[in-house]
């Protein structure tokens, strides 16, 4: 039985599936990690934190799998986007990584989009603080001694992959967050790097997703009990990798990610710029495939910070939530915690509850936490709609996936079906070790990404969507109200 690897590097953790031919889960192991925010607006993590929890995982895979394991032939790699891992000559971090949902580079963002002022339809999408780019920007100007020493810009996952393989590569769709890809081309555009201070040679080679991007060290097959002969597929940035784990890979499927961020994300067959709505045009994991996505920093991380500030379990503050819920409730939420990006592009907004009273309950703020989220959505769904998308169904992917009362929600708030797929919290890692099986088999794209089984479908009462998208407007009020309070806005 050969069997295949898909590691997932998130933000918040690191997960591995171990999957048989036929992609199905044989076994899977998680090790979390935390966030580094020495100021104001900057998240960052060692990327050795991705390396040691990967290695973790991976012997904890082997230790009760030891038969599967012997039969690994391949190992897909998804992850966090647009992180920025700076190298010496010698592959060594120079610093830490900066994240995603970095904020520090709005001025060199702007910067960026004065210099390059056909950016938002090259790259996909106008320079953003979250992007890999303007934060290079930002080394220049504020660290010129680590910028002077950098060989070569990375991304998250593909320092694993240079873990494993001693290969600087990336695959198109993680190299599309980093606004230096012209979309189109799926290759580097040499403008955008110059006006970064940087070259092509400074960046890791370009493969399709379901490309081989090389094998095992020996040191490092030796280590996990595994062959050199193991394969490491080019894999996709984690967006991509959950389209593909779900069978978005055609024109208009769709589904929606509630991670710690949160997408909506639409396969599309050729390359489409909408940079005015923010909507990210990027290159898909698979030749000749590309994608929209509509995208929040804020996913189900909102939830998850109200837990640990209450001491409260997320599945606790749900099922209140859930036997208290009454949508006439007044109480708002704006999820803004780590500002956001899809309709807004500010990095400064912040987040804050509304109409709380001396009755208000705890139920009643997680119920707002909700409805704050999914009225983010909506506002990436009414961006979607601009470019005339029509959806007939989102999947449901992500953490978030696992509450049925929260997709309910979704659907009556967006007014779209919500499919719960089997499987669906595994996400990005299933993405990944599809990929992987891909590369190995040489396999029709087709016969390996298909939808998993529909375990539930969430359909849109009317009534209630009518009351949210009055919610909606005075959610969208008090984001307008709020925003000249937030400090600079890049908009």
């Amino acid at each position: 039985m050969t069997t295949y690897l898909g590691i997932d590097i998130g933000t918040s953790a690191v997960k591995v599936l171990l999957v048989d031919s036929h992609g199905d889960v044989l076994d899977s192991h998680s090790e979390s990690y935390g966030i580094d925010s020495p100021q104001p607006l900057w998240n960052e993590q060692n990327p050795d934190v991705w390396w040691q929890a990967t290695v973790n995982s991976l012997k904890a895979l082997q230790a009760v799998n030891e038969s599967a394991w012997r039969q690994v032939a391949a190992i897909g790699l998804s992850g966090q986007m647009h992180g920025a891992v700076c190298l010496d000559d010698q592959g060594q971090p120079l610093r830490p990584a900066i994240l995603w949902n970095d904020g520090r580079a709005f001025q060199e963002s702007a910067t960026l989009n004065r210099l390059c002022p056909n950016i938002g339809h090259t790259a996909g999408v106008p320079a953003m603080p979250g992007f890999t780019a303007p934060k290079l920007l930002w080394l220049h100007e504020h660290e010129p001694d680590v910028f002077r020493r950098i060989h070569k810009v990375i991304l998250p996952k593909d320092y694993v992959r240079l873990k494993l393989t001693g290969t600087y590569c990336t695959d198109v769709s993680d190299a599309a967050g980093t606004v230096w890809l012209d979309e189109a081309k799926r290759d580097w555009d040499d403008d955008i790097l110059q006006a970064c201070h940087l070259t092509r040679v400074q960046m890791p080679t370009l493969i399709e997703g379901n490309g081989n991007s090389g094998t095992l060290l020996e040191d490092i097959a030796n280590q996990l009990g595994l062959s050199t002969q193991v394969c490491v597929a080019g894999g996709a940035g984690d967006a991509s990798a959950g389209g593909i784990g779900i069978g978005a890979i055609n024109e208009g499927d769709a589904f929606l990610s509630l991670g710690t961020s949160g997408q909506i994300f639409v396969a599309k067959e050729q390359h489409l710029a909408n940079p005015d709505a923010y909507i990210h045009a990027f290159a898909h994991a698979l030749p000749n495939r590309w994608c929209h996505m509509a995208c929040l920093l804020n996913g189900a991380s909102p939830l998850q910070w109200f837990s640990t500030i209450t001491s409260t379990p997320i599945a606790t503050l749900l099922e209140e939530a859930e036997s208290q819920h009454n949508i006439h409730d007044s109480v708002y939420f704006l999820p803004y915690l780590t500002g956001e990006r899809t309709p807004h592009n500010n990095p400064f907004a912040t987040g804050s509850f509304e109409g709380i009273t001396g009755q208000t309950q705890r139920s009643d703020m997680t119920q707002a936490i909700l409805e704050g989220i999914a009225f983010s959505f909506r506002d990436c769904l009414l961006a979607l709609n601009s470019r005339h998308l029509s959806l007939t169904a989102l999947g449901a992917i992500g953490g978030g996936a696992k509450s049925a009362f929260w997709l309910q929600i979704l659907a009556d708030v967006l007014n779209v079906p919500i499919h719960k797929y089997q499987g669906a919290e595994t996400g990005p890692a299933m993405g990944a070790a599809r990929l992987a099986i891909l590369s190995h088999t040489q396999q029709d794209i087709e016969s390996v990404c298909t939808p998993p089984p529909v375990e539930a479908i969430f359909l849109p009462d009317p009534d209630r969507h009518n009351i949210y998208v009055k919610k909606h407007v005075h959610f969208d009020r008090l984001y307008q109200a709020l925003s000249p309070t937030y400090g600079h806005t890049s908009k």
